[in-house]
C-alpha cells in the first residue's frame, strides 16, 4: 500500500540524522548529547512529561530527564528560564520563530526547508526522546502557496506521542495523517482564521482522536470560546486556570479532553535544588 510505503521511507530517510529510536507512534497507528537543565525536571517522575504554555504558539515540553523543548520558539520563554535543549520553529509569522536563536541551544529545528528541499528532522536523544516532523503547506496573500513551509512536530517521550500543529493552513491529507501517526496529546491553534477555520480544525481534531487537546494561538477569549462550544458535546472541557499540566500514559484522560492552559512565562521552582548544569561560554 502507498501509505505503508511512505511510512517505511520516512523511517529510513534523514541523511545525517541519528536514528537510535524508531517511532512507536507511527507503528501503533499503521492502517489509518545535549545540555541538561535540572530546573526543568523538578518534581517529575520517570513516567511524566510537563507542558508549560508560555504564550501564542510556544509550549515548553519537559521530558522526564529534564530536557526542555520549546515549540514555535521566538527567543523568549521568560526572564528566569534557562536555555532549552531543543527549539522548533515555524515561519507562518514572525511570532513563531526567531532569526537569531541563541547559538548555545544544542538543537535548533526549523520547520521549513530551502524552498527546494523540505525540512526533514528525525532527532533521537539518549533513547529518551525522538523528535520528527511532517511538513504542510502555507498559503500566502501575496504569493503562491508555499509548499512544505510549515511543520507539524511530533515529540515521542515517556511512551507518549505529543504533536504540535504549528501554523496549520490546510487540512492534512491521508498521507499526512499516516506520517503523523498516533497522537496522545496535541497542541492546536484555535484562532479560526489566521490558521484553519474553526470548522476545518474541528474535523482535524476528530480525525486525530487525541485524548488530550491543548489550545493555543487564539486572539481573544471569543475565538477560544467558539472552539470549545463547538466541541463540548464530544470532549470534556477543563479550565484549571494554570499555565502548566503534567501528563503520563497512566494519567491521560479516559475520555477525550480539551484542557485550557493560561499562558504565563516559565518560572523555575524555588529552592536550592534548582541549579543549571550549563558551561559558561568562552
Amino acid at each position: 500500500m502507498l501509505i505503508r510505503a511512505v511510512i517505511l521511507i520516512c523511517l529510513s530517510a534523514g541523511p545525517g540524522l541519528a536514528q537510535n529510536l524508531q517511532s512507536h507512534c507511527i507503528a501503533l497507528s499503521e492502517g489509518i548529547s545535549g545540555v541538561r537543565f535540572a530546573a526543568f525536571s523538578d518534581g517529575l517522575s520517570r513516567e511524566e512529561v510537563r507542558l508549560n504554555y508560555v504564550g501564542h504558539s510556544t509550549y515548553l515540553i519537559v521530558t522526564p530527564s529534564g530536557r526542555g523543548i520549546a515549540t514555535d520558539y521566538t527567543g523568549w520563554l521568560g526572564s528566569e528560564a534557562p536555555l532549552p535543549d531543543v527549539v522548533t520553529m515555524n515561519r507562518g509569522h514572525s511570532s513563531h520563530w526567531t532569526a537569531n536563536p541563541d547559538p548555545n541551544i544544542p538543537h535548533i529545528l526549523r520547520g521549513w526547508g530551502d524552498f527546494e528541499t523540505p525540512a526533514e528532522h528525525y532527532l533521537s536523544l539518549d533513547d529518551e526522546l525522538l523528535i520528527r516532523n511532517v511538513t504542510t503547506d502555507l498559503r500566502s496573500r501575496v504569493a503562491e502557496r508555499q509548499k512544505d513551509a510549515n511543520s507539524i512536530f511530533i515529540f515521542e517521550t515517556a511512551g507518549l506521542c505529543i504533536g504540535h500543529l504549528g501554523h496549520l493552513h490546510h487540512e492534512p491529507t491521508e498521507q499526512h495523517y499516516a506520517l503523523i501517526g498516533r497522537l496522545d496529546v496535541v497542541m492546536v491553534p484555535v484562532d479560526g482564521g489566521m490558521t484553519l477555520p474553526t470548522e476545518a480544525m474541528i474535523r482535524v481534531m476528530r480525525r486525530l482522536k487525541a485524548q488530550l487537546v491543548l489550545p493555543m494561538h487564539w486572539f481573544g477569549e471569543s475565538t477560544l470560546a467558539y472552539f470549545l462550544s463547538e466541541l463540548s458535546d464530544e470532549f470534556e472541557i477543563e479550565t484549571p486556570g494554570v499555565a502548566t499540566t503534567t501528563v503520563s500514559l497512566r494519567t491521560l484522560p479516559r475520555t477525550p479532553t480539551i484542557r485550557v492552559l493560561r499562558p504565563a512565562p516559565f518560572r523555575p521552582a524555588a529552592g536550592p535544588e534548582v541549579e543549571l548544569e550549563v558551561e559558561e561560554a568562552e
